[in-house]
């Protein structure tokens, strides 16, 4: 797969040294950065362009990444789209409200299977468990959530030197950090938000707040900024936030709130999402289950096990322990009955007191059946090891 770049720094420099190891066939074939500051995490060998419309003409790539500044994707977004090529573009897609118009327009023209967006926090693993327990109806309707994103000093301060300060360059903080969060918040409500009431403002990084000593400063610096950067994060010319409180309520009837600051000791992501259950019967899971039983035993005793029997080498032990307490104690008894009926080997209850507060008894050339609804119990274990 031969891909392209526009920008490399960290982000897409970081992204696509991934895919480099997840796809040995990848090739690096152009890059467009007037100021390459990662280039070592794709190639110093990568060939260089000094505009993106030569590179796509020359390269003919398979996928181009749009990893620029945010201000810059719509035009990056409209030669991929032109030139037929399939595109990842890093989030926030655009910056403004006109160039979402025009990005429609674009889509509208030319497809929206060719766009993909670095939205990837859709992808981790917390959000795929979420999304199934959505979808199974664990959750329920969801009625409120309560979030927030805490960011460090050292990263905030990143922040209000790199050139993601200046509004006219991000589109602003919670455009260019949050939007993972709110297209979160969108997918767990299935809605959007019909009302909004948010406020924010710059209380930490201020000319009267700027450290006073070395050792404090370098806690500001620990995140390198290149491109169009500033030294100094409390006398920039940023005009982003670095705080901000906001309240939504969704088109789903669900509520929101959400916190973000800058300056906060325990950096962090934390989110917390509040259903109902759709019936309020009593007992519903359980009586679920109990439902599915009689069709599970029944195929189960129907089945061939020979070849996980002989596997176990239960076919040549002598006896069978079951290993159980209380209620799994009694079904482990039903069980026995098929196992000798089956097997021929006597079998038996072994109470795991006997190891726990005796001494055991020798279980060599016996098997041992484990039987826990609650999980591997280590006084099982103990009893099942002898």
């Amino acid at each position: 797969m031969r891909v392209v770049t526009s920008g490399i720094g960290l982000r897409a420099g970081h992204v696509l040294s991934i895919m480099k190891e997840q796809m040995p066939e990848m090739q690096m074939v152009g890059f467009y950065d007037p100021q390459p500051t990662h280039l070592d995490m794709i190639g110093t060998d990568t060939p260089r362009f000094d505009d993106i419309q030569t590179m796509l003409d020359e390269t003919k790539p398979d996928l181009f990444f749009v990893g620029s500044p945010n201000v810059f994707h719509l035009d990056h977004i409209k030669l991929g789209l032109e030139a037929g090529v399939q595109m990842f573009t890093e989030k926030p897609v655009v910056t403004t409200v006109e160039d979402t118009f025009a990005l429609a327009e674009l889509l509208a023209k030319h497809g929206t299977d060719r766009v993909m967006v670095g939205l990837v926090l859709r992808y981790s693993q917390h959000m795929v468990d979420l999304r199934k327990s959505l979808a199974d109806g664990t959750l329920g309707q969801i009625t409120s959530l309560e979030a927030n994103e805490h960011i460090a000093p050292y990263h905030g301060a990143f922040f209000m030197r790199d050139w993601r300060r200046r509004t006219d360059y991000s589109g602003g903080f919670m455009l260019e950090k949050c939007c993972h969060d709110l297209d979160i918040y969108n997918m767990v409500t299935g809605s959007r938000p019909n009302r909004i009431a948010s406020f924010g403002g710059r209380r930490s990084f201020l000319p009267e707040n700027a450290p006073a000593s070395n050792s404090e400063n370098d806690i500001f610096h620990i995140k390198k900024s290149v491109w169009e950067s500033v030294p100094d994060a409390f006398h920039s010319d940023g005009d982003i936030i670095d705080w901000q409180t906001a309240i939504l309520s969704y088109e789903s009837g669900a509520s929101l709130a959400f916190h973000t600051n800058l300056n906060v000791p325990d950096e962090h992501r934390r989110f917390c999402v509040m259903g109902k259950p759709l019936t309020q019967t009593p007992g519903r899971h359980m009586a679920s289950e109990i439902a599915e039983a009689p069709a599970v035993f029944a195929a189960a005793c129907v089945a061939d096990h020979s070849a996980q029997i002989t596997a176990l080498g239960m076919a040549e032990c002598h006896a069978i322990y079951t290993i159980a307490r209380g209620s799994s104690d009694a079904a482990a008894n039903v069980l026995s009955y098929e196992f000798m009926r089956e097997l021929g080997k006597p079998m038996t209850s072994l109470p795991p007191s006997i190891f726990s507060v005796g001494k055991g008894v020798d279980v060599a050339g016996t098997a041992a059946v484990l039987v826990s609804q609650s999980g591997a119990s280590e006084d099982l274990v103990r009893s099942a090891k002898g």
